[in-house]
């Protein structure tokens, strides 16, 4: 615990690496979990397919978990 999965459209490999050690950072800080049990992981998502499926299927069903959501606070 946790793991948290980024679904993204597509960047290089170093953006990605930077920021899961920034979330991994957050995590140890913040959360005051052990290294041991952080889990990053990215899937990477092309614009055209953004919508149908990341928005209709993820997003919109679950919009009362959302604590920001498209740049807005949420809770």
């Amino acid at each position: 615990m946790p793991y948290i999965q980024i679904k993204a459209y597509p960047k290089d490999e170093n953006i990605k690496k930077k920021v899961a050690q920034k979330i991994e950072e957050v995590f140890l800080e913040e959360w005051g979990c052990k290294k041991e049990a952080i889990s990053v992981s990215f899937e990477e998502i092309d614009p055209a397919n953004w919508e149908n499926t990341v928005v209709k299927p993820l997003i919109e069903p679950n919009k009362d978990k959302m604590y920001i959501l498209n740049g807005e606070n949420n809770k």
